[in-house]
């Protein structure tokens, strides 16, 4: 008997939730990918597993968003969106505490709310999981911009077809038509082409690295030898970054737990859950992120101080330290912190008092009111000595941890890490949320396209990378060069190369015009590979040299 379907509500999307089984502790399964829970049900091999596992934990299944029965969307989400997909559904089921289960791309989004909330986390399990989907000289395991785009000329071309190449998934059942014939389906049914392509695009910039460190809870994971999707020093890299986590290596080579050697895979999932500790074991420490501020002014001018209360309170922050010039609060997730820094920014640029913000990680108290620590000190000064008034800089991680639609990453500077010594890259953050539509075609194009809106969301994403061309403007848009320059002369009456120039140019003119830096790192900043170049592209396009623009502000 397929389990009641639900729903509850995370933000303003309704998510799909199922709840079944009679074990003494909770487990939530966060998917891969795609899903459908109501189309699961429909394969033997997956609902004999939850049966099982239903005998040692009461099991919560829910479709993330964009996906499956929940609200479908077409934008990119957030690893920390889908972090808060999985409390909602905990908080609608009445579940304190749960292990988590995550399968592939789900284990990403359960590593990070396992950091997060580790109280409300019993322990975490993932299978075939990766902390990165992106390949860099040091995690070499991973998918190259190539291969990705392989991925997504197959979902545009063949999504749900029999040319999707599941074989690769489940290699086990390559030979079994019923199987794979279900699997097609079932994907079909959990996304559109659009939203899978969106969601496949999403998964490529994840990057939780950074944040495996701070895991403190019993963690279990588990990976065949041979899995293709992703490889087995992927599963190894992983484990020697969390403290005290068990890694489980099983025969074979298929991506999905429920395909292969499955009894072994329960099993061992079952030892683990009734070896656990007691539920009223409690973490103390967890994944807290820092906000602080400064007036950058020699004049008797402080901070807002009615403005920064409530700027701090409304994101659900706190303060810790509060001076009339700067002050320190602490945030349960980045993008919290990031809206409060943004909303004291604009407050303050109206009255012309320069501020400047910076934002990092910390592992913390869970009270988050713990005094600062050497780490602290030396993160706030080193930012400080480097940060320029009227702009909020983040670390490398939370850009990670946020790469969606909400706000807009550009390389700042860097700065040594404490104690390790090594290079963190700041970021510059600006707010796009609210964009769309109205604001994503600040240049003169009347036409409004969902297409066109994409080609600039990703135009924006490369501004400093002057090495961003058409080629790669192609691959990431996932369309031939042809239907590519068929498309957006029609919407601009410009080429693509010429777009690129353009929104660069305008971007730069608006940074001259607020003189947030010289002309030289404004030329760098936005993409040209020399000042004179710049210049050069800047007279010919508004008849000005930026130095001139400059001079008449």
């Amino acid at each position: 008997m397929i389990p009641k379907i639900q729903y509850t509500k995370s933000g303003n999307l309704s998510i799909a939730y199922q709840v079944f089984g009679s074990g003494p502790v909770d487990l939530v399964y966060i998917p891969g990918w795609v899903s459908n829970i109501d189309w699961m049900w429909a394969c033997p091999e997956l609902v004999d597993f939850f049966e099982e596992l239903g005998k040692v934990a009461r099991i919560i299944l829910f479709d993330k968003r964009g996906t499956g029965l929940s609200d479908r969307i077409v934008e990119l989400s957030t690893l920390e969106e889908r972090m808060e997909d999985i409390k909602a559904v905990m908080d609608a089921t009445n579940s304190k505490k749960a292990i988590l289960f995550g399968h592939s791309e789900g284990g990403s989004v359960s590593a990070l709310f396992s950091a997060t909330y580790p109280n409300r986390v019993l322990a975490l399990i993932t299978f075939g999981i990766f902390a990165k989907r992106r390949y860099s000289e040091d995690y070499p395991w991973a998918p190259t911009d190539e291969e990705r785009q392989k991925v997504y000329d197959m979902i545009e071309h063949n999504w749900g077809s029999g040319e999707m190449n599941l074989e690769s998934l489940v290699p086990s059942k390559a030979n079994d038509e019923q199987f794979m014939s279900w699997l097609a389906s079932y994907f079909r049914s959990g996304a559109s082409p659009r939203a899978a392509l969106k969601l496949t695009k999403m998964n490529t910039q994840v990057n939780i690295i950074d944040i495996l460190e701070y895991i403190k809870v019993p963690t279990l994971l588990m990976q065949r030898t041979n899995d293709i999707d992703v490889k087995i020093e992927e599963g190894k890299f992983i484990a020697e970054r969390i403290k005290g986590a068990k890694f489980v290596e099983f025969d074979g080579n298929d991506h999905l737990f429920w395909a292969g050697n499955t009894q072994e895979v329960l099993e061992e999932m079952k030892t683990f859950i009734r070896q656990l500790p007691s539920r009223d074991n409690c973490h103390k420490k967890r994944l807290t992120t820092m906000l602080f501020g400064h007036v950058l002014t020699a004049a008797n001018q402080g901070l807002q101080s009615q403005v920064l209360e409530e700027s701090i309170t409304e994101k659900g922050g706190k303060i810790i330290i509060v001076e009339k010039k700067f002050f320190v609060a602490s945030f349960e997730v980045p993008s919290k912190a990031i809206s409060a820094g943004i909303s004291l920014l604009n407050t303050h640029k109206e009255k012309a008092i320069p501020f400047a913000a910076g934002i990092y990680m910390k592992e913390s108290d869970d009270n988050q009111h713990e005094p600062l620590s050497h780490r602290d000190n030396y993160m706030i000064t080193s930012i400080l000595s480097l940060i320029k008034p009227n702009r909020i800089v983040v670390t490398q991680a939370i850009k990670h941890l946020l790469s969606g639609v909400a706000f807009n990453f550009s390389k700042d500077t860097s700065i040594l890490t404490y104690q390790t010594h090594q290079l963190c890259t700041l970021y510059h953050v600006t707010d796009k949320s609210n964009t769309h539509v109205k604001t994503s075609f600040p240049y003169g194009f009347s036409k409004y396209d969902s297409f066109l809106e994409d080609v600039l969301k990703i135009i924006d994403e490369h501004l400093d990378n002057n090495n961003f061309g058409v080629e790669m403007l192609t691959k990431e848009t996932g369309v031939s060069e042809r239907k590519l320059q068929r498309r957006i002369k029609e919407t601009t009456g410009k080429s693509p190369g010429q777009l690129i120039t353009f929104i660069r140019l305008n971007k730069a003119k608006s940074a001259l015009v607020e003189k947030t830096d010289t002309v030289a790192e404004i030329a760098f900043k936005f993409g040209f590979s020399s000042p004179s170049y710049f210049s050069k592209c800047f007279k010919k396009e508004f008849g000005i040299r930026p130095t001139e623009v400059v001079a008449t502000n």
